[in-house]
């Protein structure tokens, strides 16, 4: 077909159409994979510090840093990779995070010290190094430090995804009509769970999953097909992952080893929980130990080893990929 003339593009434009065989998008070859990002603790807790000092929880409702991609447009451009939005969040002993709550879901990871709850729709759950805390979307949350020493804790969104859908909600306290919660206890059990559930929500029931019960898992689970062996954290009602658009996991590299390259479409946060080691994100290669979070964006190979036994938690947007029916994984084997 002849290309169109000018006049026929100033009447389409003009009622806001455009033709399709002349956009420079319509068969763009995508970019290559962006590079991975890692955030050394070492150069991190220093600058918490810095904003121990500077501010509290009573002015500015959460003392959080956000890690914003190397990649990001600008400050305003909140996520770290892809669907994924990490932070550091910090507690002085005595000091409270008031109540609120939002349509994003959002995770907590201990990192360093001891004596913080977070409250979720009034369920108490306590946060020591390693454990897993769920907020999921619209429960009331609040954190609150009664230990002697700061806390600091990985911060984990989907606050991207609920950005580009424009479903982003936000309540402060106080408190309203929280919702009748199980205790953990309940779920306890493996493979039983309580004949009457009162809340049927797409989270799990469960909000706290402590780092003692992932290292037992870790230490019976299989060898995944690149060498790794792999938790996942789930709803226990339906066996879905703990929630709707987070995916939380944990991988164990033994001593010794050398993962196989993987490949999947979804995007990476990666935190050391213990150990030291090195990651090939691409054509990178990236040295972590304790505590260091990095990023593996999609499309990338990743592999991994370490100096002797070494454990990640990662948390991803494979889980709304999944549902979405678009997912991606793959493992090189020559």
């Amino acid at each position: 077909m002849s290309q169109s003339n000018p006049e026929s593009y100033e009447r389409w434009h003009a009622a806001r159409l455009a033709p399709l065989w002349a956009s420079p998008n319509a068969h763009k070859t995508p970019p290559g994979p962006s590079a991975g990002y890692i955030w050394h603790w070492a150069e991190t807790r220093p600058l918490v510090d810095l904003a121990f000092a500077e501010t509290s929880p009573a002015s500015v409702q959460r003392r959080v840093l956000q890690m914003l991609s190397p990649h990001a447009k600008s400050l305003a451009d909140e996520y770290t990779c892809g669907n994924v939005l990490a932070a550091l969040q910090c507690l002085l002993p005595g000091e409270t995070a008031r109540p609120h709550r939002h349509t994003m879901n959002a995770l907590r990871f201990l990192l360093e010290g001891s004596g913080a709850v977070t409250l979720v729709d009034g369920k108490k759950c306590p946060m020591e190094f390693g454990d897993l805390v769920l907020t999921p979307g619209m429960c009331w949350h609040e954190h609150r430090h009664e230990g002697t020493e700061p806390v600091v804790w990985l911060d984990v969104l989907d606050v991207p995804l609920h950005q580009n859908f424009g479903t982003v909600i936000f309540q402060p306290g106080p408190v309203i009509e929280p919702p009748v919660t199980m205790m953990d206890a309940a779920f306890g059990s493996p493979n039983i769970v309580p004949y009457t559930i009162s809340d049927r929500r797409a989270h799990s029931p469960v909000f706290r999953y402590p780092y003692a019960d992932a290292v037992r898992a870790l230490a019976h689970a299989p060898v995944s097909p690149d060498g790794a062996r792999r938790i996942r954290y789930i709803n226990p009602l339906n066996g879905d992952g703990a929630l709707p658009s987070l995916e939380t996991s944990m991988l164990q590299l033994d001593a010794g080893i050398q993962t196989l390259p993987t490949r999947t479409n979804a995007n990476l946060v990666c935190t050391v929980v213990e150990g030291y080691g090195e990651s090939r994100v691409g054509d990178q290669s990236i040295a972590w130990g304790p505590r260091d979070t990095f990023t593996v964006p999609q499309h990338n190979w990743f592999s991994s080893r370490s100096e002797g036994d070494a454990r990640l938690f990662i948390v991803s947007d494979a889980d709304v990929l999944r549902r979405l029916n678009v997912l991606t994984e793959e493992v090189q084997t020559a």
